[in-house]
């Protein structure tokens, strides 16, 4: 034989070889994929803040509900309020599976509002659910003086906020805008105890984008003690435990001003996202998903998610996977509207 031949027959062989070692790889099962791997779980914030605690319990338990059993391991990757790590996950990570990450509930819309530095298609990740249906509240302090939604559009309240573009300036203003209320956004403080102390110290007269959960774990007692007053709610659904206070959606006039409104409400649904690659084989894309919502039901999660006063309520990756498709479907008009708001 030839060399030329040979190299011929060679490079066959290789090529022959590489196309069977894909379709083997190709065939495996999520099992037998994940067994003896490692499973990179990034969380886009730094360590000690309530997207990490979340990122880091479902880390703890959800390698015992994939498939195979891969040990997961934590990595804070913050930067650009995370979107550094969308970036990342979406141009850089490993797309077979072996990468998954939490990220800020509003930063999947980044593109969608020209946010800069936001290089990717939201779309087009593969969602795995929310360890949280967030649901948004403004409220009044007791001596205020307005107890009801109706009262804060008819008179002033004075609400604190940290900086531009948090929700807790975005869901106030686009309330004014849209619903006709008068909330006057005190902003600059730094955090939530801050604006927590303003209210106390009567400095303000409330707060907006306040979760439910929060106040009922953090100010129990300003609840009751009957110390605060909520207004109305941010969601796309009533919370359970709320059903006789507005929902902000309910409140608009047009069904433009209810999309503008949902907007800022998706991201209460997707309170804690948890997402990975795109491109993912759906064979393994169901499998993280199955996982996911089965950690979330795990008794040694729940277990530690209380003690943590992390309140759990799951988001299946099919809904949040629908949600992020609709908001993008928002008629340009509209997202130019509210982009004064969420930026």
């Amino acid at each position: 034989m030839s060399l030329s031949c040979f190299t011929r027959t060679a490079s066959a062989f290789a090529a022959f070889t590489c196309a069977l070692g894909t379709t083997v790889a190709t065939a495996q099962t999520p099992a037998e994929f994940y067994k003896g791997k490692q499973v990179s779980l990034y969380i886009g914030f730094s360590a000690g803040g309530t997207y990490d605690l979340y990122g880091r319990v479902v880390a703890r338990h959800i390698g015992k509900h994939i498939p195979g059993n891969p040990t997961v391991v934590p990595r804070n990757m913050e930067g650009a309020g995370s979107i550094r790590l969308t970036n990342f996950m979406y141009a850089q990570a490993p797309k077979d599976g072996t990468a998954i990450a939490t990220m800020g509930r509003g930063g999947a819309f980044g593109p969608l509002f020209g946010m800069k530095g936001a290089q990717f298609e939201a779309e087009r990740f593969v969602w795995l659910g929310s360890a949280n249906d967030e649901v948004s509240l403004c409220a009044s302090w007791h001596l205020s003086g307005i107890k009801t939604f109706d009262d804060v559009r008819q008179r002033e309240l004075v609400i604190a906020a940290t900086g531009p573009g948090d929700e807790s300036q975005t869901v106030p203003k686009l309330l004014n805008a849209v619903l006709g209320s008068k909330f006057k956004v005190i902003g600059g403080y730094p955090g939530s105890n801050e604006m927590t102390i303003s209210v106390e110290r009567g400095e303000t007269q409330g707060r907006c984008a306040h979760s439910w959960a929060s106040m009922k774990s953090v100010h129990r007692q300003w609840l009751d003690e009957k110390k605060i007053n909520i207004l109305v709610q941010l969601s796309y659904q009533k919370h359970p435990e709320l059903p006789h206070i507005p929902l902000a959606g309910d409140l608009a006039k047009t069904p433009d001003d209810k999309q503008m409104i949902n907007l800022l409400a998706a991201r209460q649904v997707m309170g804690r996202p948890f997402f990975t690659t795109p491109d993912l084989p759906p064979d393994r894309a169901a499998a993280l998903r199955k996982a996911f919502l089965d950690v979330l039901r795990d008794p040694e999660l729940l277990a530690e998610a209380e003690k943590l006063k992390l309140e759990i309520t799951p988001v299946s990756g099919e809904r949040v996977q629908d949600i992020v498709r609709d908001i993008y479907a928002t008629p340009r008009a509209i997202v130019d509207r509210a982009a004064d708001y969420v930026k």
